[in-house]
């Protein structure tokens, strides 16, 4: 994965630049893809879904 073997420091700073203040999970994209291919992403068409945690 991308944080593996980084320093325990790096991965602090990366989480505090996020409005959240942690980094996403796989969870986390998971639910977005789930909620897509779901009935109720059913008449979502042509969009793009920034799952990035606030994250500009």
């Amino acid at each position: 994965m991308f944080l593996e073997g980084k320093p325990q420091e790096v991965i602090e700073r990366m989480s505090k630049m996020s409005p959240l203040e942690r980094l996403g999970k796989p969870s986390d994209i998971a639910g977005s893809i789930a909620f897509l291919v779901g009935s109720d992403g059913g008449w979502i068409n042509g969009q793009t879904l920034r799952a990035n945690g606030g994250l500009v």
